[in-house]
């Protein structure tokens, strides 16, 4: 594969370095964007990480939910242990498997 860019940065005393601009360019990223180092047999390569889309609906109601537990923190408390060994007794035999694809309709 033939080099794109190649540029030098210096690691400081906290372990941090400055992603050089010629760098910066070439993956697409500015401030605020994620950057990955995947380290494999070959060294080490830097991706841009994909930023996920923001689900509106989600976000709401964790922000009601936030401003909730911020003014009522009285109403906070621990999940009892009890109930968690019990969801853990009738669903300890279920296999799941985040990446599978599902079958069939969904409904929310």
């Amino acid at each position: 594969m033939a080099t794109i860019v190649q540029e030098r940065s210096r690691i400081t005393a906290k372990g941090q370095t400055t992603v050089p601009k010629a760098v910066r360019q070439a993956l697409g990223v500015s401030y605020g964007d994620e950057i990955a180092f995947v380290v494999d047999a070959h060294g080490v390569s830097v991706r841009r990480v994909e930023a996920e889309a923001a689900d509106p609906v989600i976000e709401g109601f964790l922000g009601f939910l936030e401003q909730d537990m911020l003014r009522n923190p009285h109403n906070v408390a621990a999940f009892p242990s009890s109930l968690a060994e019990r969801m853990a007794a009738l669903t300890g035999h279920v296999r799941v498997d985040p990446d599978e694809e599902i079958d069939g309709p969904v409904a929310l």
